[in-house]
């Protein structure tokens, strides 16, 4: 008899090591899935338009049956692939992966997870000028089921500038130093001369440091929230800080960005403030997370702010960038 003859039309029954009996420690585990899933999707502006973006997914759910040797990874691919994949993302459409991820496990799990995380693109308006240049803002998005229960957090990373307090200070100080230097022995001055010398390098002989900065906000999103806030989100932070970093920039608008950043010097202690007094007015909001990120240009460190709502159960005051809760 040949090999073949005992499979009959090529109906041989595939080993399923997943149904055999497991031999081994036994243990319940918090999460079991995959990681850096990649799928096209699509997000929604501020106009309503539909923009396309990638976006990196960590699918789990976690195995309450001691017993059982693992889940069935295929089922959230394919859940993924067919609901996720070139779709337009939502609450509504993350509450149905997730529910889809646990009862397609309903007798070895009881919560599921998912995780975008994705790149936003906007046009944003120059300052002044009559432009508009794309700007890309990092997003991320984390659904859970837990016994039942869905909830939604949106977390985004805005970069700002930020102009330091203290070294506009002391610069200020060297300006006063050398206009006493030059009219000092004067005393009554000519009005066109400060106005030509204030023009030059020796009249402002120094300039306080300022560096990019990185603002990150994580919110929870209400249980009947219809879409992802996420430009309405961006613009509640940048005009709270009021110096947003630039894509399109003439003469004008680089003119306006250096007088926005002194008038809004900042440390990061002011920063976070300012973010919580904004998003702490938003009643749409459940609970938020605020990191402020200084990239100093005058240290080699980072300076840092961390602030939260401040709700019973709420968020906790983890400093590390996106916190697990």
């Amino acid at each position: 008899m040949k090999a073949t003859d005992s499979c009959q039309d090529n109906q041989c029954a595939m080993p399923d090591i997943a149904n055999e009996p497991h031999s081994g420690p036994n243990s319940p585990l918090d999460w079991v899935g995959m990681s850096e899933i990649e799928l096209p999707i699509y997000v929604l502006n501020a106009q309503n338009e539909k923009v396309q973006s990638l976006a990196k997914i960590q699918a789990y759910v976690n195995l309450i049956d001691p017993q059982s040797k693992g889940i069935h990874m295929s089922r959230l691919y394919l859940a993924l692939d067919q609901k996720l994949g070139m779709s337009t993302l939502s609450p509504a459409l993350f509450t149905q992966i997730v529910t889809d991820f646990a009862s397609s496990h309903q007798d070895i799990s009881s919560n599921a997870y998912l995780e975008c995380r994705f790149d936003f693109f906007e046009k944003r308006r120059s300052l002044l000028s009559d432009n508009a240049g794309w700007k890309n803002y990092k997003v991320r998005t984390i659904t859970t089921y837990r016994s039942g229960k869905v909830s939604t957090d949106l977390t985004v990373e805005v970069p700002y500038s930020s102009t330091c307090p203290c070294s506009a200070a002391l610069a200020r100080q060297l300006i006063q130093k050398g206009f006493n230097e030059q009219f000092g022995e004067i005393g009554q001055v000519d009005l066109e001369q400060v106005h030509a010398w204030l023009g030059t390098s020796e009249g402002i002989r120094a300039t306080p440091h300022s560096q990019r900065s990185i603002a990150q906000v994580r919110v929870k999103l209400a249980d009947d929230a219809q879409s992802l806030p996420i430009s309405s989100l961006i613009d509640a932070i940048e005009d709270a800080l009021q110096t947003p970093v630039q894509a399109a920039v003439k003469r004008e608008d680089e003119q306006e960005f250096a007088r926005l950043n002194a008038a809004n010097l900042m440390f990061c202690e002011d920063a976070a403030r300012r973010l919580y007094a904004e998003l702490n007015s938003d009643t749409s909001l459940q609970d938020f997370w605020i990191r402020i990120n200084h990239l100093e240009s005058l240290h080699a460190h980072d300076a840092v702010a961390v602030v939260v709502k401040g709700i019973e159960d709420g968020y906790t005051d983890d400093p590390r960038e996106f916190p697990s809760h």
